[in-house]
């Protein structure tokens, strides 16, 4: 029976997207312009000269971003050998449960709600809600903020108070760091998973808690996040594989993304190295008939957000190099998808997620399967693994 690998490049979009401008991001394209950079020398920080990932290139990453911008991809030429084409988002938004939906067959049929840009950011309900449910007389932050800056920032108050760090940024989102044994990790995740039902009934996506460990100025975030996401709407590619009997594995923050709807299998890790040996070894040892669902997240928090494009070049590379090895260990009759749920252009103003068409590669036969919508994703991994298809995608296979 063939098995299906859905594999998201957290945030490697290929620009183009046709309401970029409604979003403040015309001209965003965080694969092309990270190339631009390696071949003009500006990225050479623990790497050196053109992007490089052959791999990838050779099943028609290159072209995909050509596609989907008309973009120059100075290193990525090849001519592609595999299934290459470029996918575009409908849901109104350019974040991580949006993105990651309507890969899986459901489109978000209601418009987010976020927090405006203002200081306080949060109203004096929800502020209060807070205070309650930590046990505290206030909070901290109460802002739009990056984390590692609003850590530093509040670090020292935050220990001497007890009071959580509370921020949000261009996402619907309400983050709450804290210290994991000043505060408690466990008393974070409760913090958390009380509030966001509060949240989500307001239309707010994820109410994500953000521990960290150290002192004031010697502080680390730790690998402990956890997301707490507003259900899917409707049964989403997960539900239709499980649904049909098959078996359904999680890589890293699916399973927060998904509420759990349709995992059997979660597999977590501290790293995306960690998160791709799960998905090396499940080429060899996912069930016959299975789907195996992977999130890359590093390429987005640890150096889209901070706009680091040496550090997004260098991921690129290394993911690159792995996935040579993960697709020579697949069976002939399985199907690999390489995509991503929106940008985050390094080279970009701010240090929000950017509007962008996302690359969909594959390794099948060479095949240019054009401008395609996020949706038929989910269609054709449904037509490949022979199980009937709920949502409004059609299959290119």
């Amino acid at each position: 029976m063939p098995r299906a690998f859905l594999i998201v490049m957290d945030s490697v979009g290929c620009g183009g997207a046709p309401d970029a401008a409604a979003f403040g991001d015309a001209g965003s394209n965080t694969l092309a312009h990270i190339a631009r950079e390696c071949a003009a020398g500006r990225a050479d920080i623990g790497r050196s000269g053109p992007l490089n990932m052959p791999n990838l290139d050779r099943l028609g990453l290159g072209a995909a971003i050509r596609l989907a911008s008309g973009a120059a991809t100075p290193g990525l030429s090849a001519t592609p050998q595999g299934l290459w084409g470029a996918a575009t988002e409908i849901s109104n938004g350019k974040d991580t449960p949006s993105g990651h939906w309507e890969l899986a067959g459901v489109p978000v049929p209601w418009d987010w709600t976020y927090f405006p840009d203002t200081a306080p950011a949060f109203p004096p309900d929800i502020t209060a809600l807070v205070c309650k449910l930590a046990g505290t007389d206030g909070i901290l932050g109460n802002c739009h903020a990056s984390g590692v800056p609003i850590i530093a920032e509040h670090c020292e108050e935050h220990l001497r108070t007890g009071w959580p760090i509370c921020y949000t940024s261009a996402d619907s989102v309400f983050q709450i760091a804290a210290h994991e044994q000043a505060f408690g990790l466990d008393r974070l995740y409760k913090l958390c998973a009380d509030l966001a039902p509060h949240l989500h009934a307001l239309k707010i996506g994820r109410v994500i808690a953000r521990p960290f460990t150290g002192s004031p100025g010697n502080f680390k975030r730790t690998p402990n996040r956890h997301d707490y996401a507003i259900a899917p709407p409707a049964p989403t590619l997960l539900d239709w594989v499980a649904d049909a009997g098959c078996a359904t594995h999680a890589i890293g923050k699916i399973g927060d993304i998904f509420s759990m709807r349709g995992i059997g299998t979660l597999h977590k890790g501290k790293s995306d190295l960690d998160l791709f040996d799960h998905l090396d070894r499940l080429a060899t040892q996912a069930e016959p008939g299975s789907l195996t669902f992977a999130n890359f997240v590093e390429f987005d928090t640890l150096y889209g957000h901070p706009r680091d494009v040496p550090g997004y070049a260098r991921q690129l590379e290394w993911f690159d190099s792995r996935a040579a090895a993960f697709l020579a260990a697949l069976k002939p009759c399985d199907l690999a998808i390489f995509t991503a749920d929106h940008g985050n252009d390094p080279t970009w103003r701010g240090t929000e997620h950017t509007r962008e068409r996302v690359p969909v590669i594959g390794n099948r036969p060479a095949k240019a399967i054009g401008h395609i919508a996020f949706t038929d994703v989910a269609a054709a991994i449904a037509s490949h693994l022979n199980i009937p298809a709920h949502g409004p995608g059609v299959s290119f296979l």
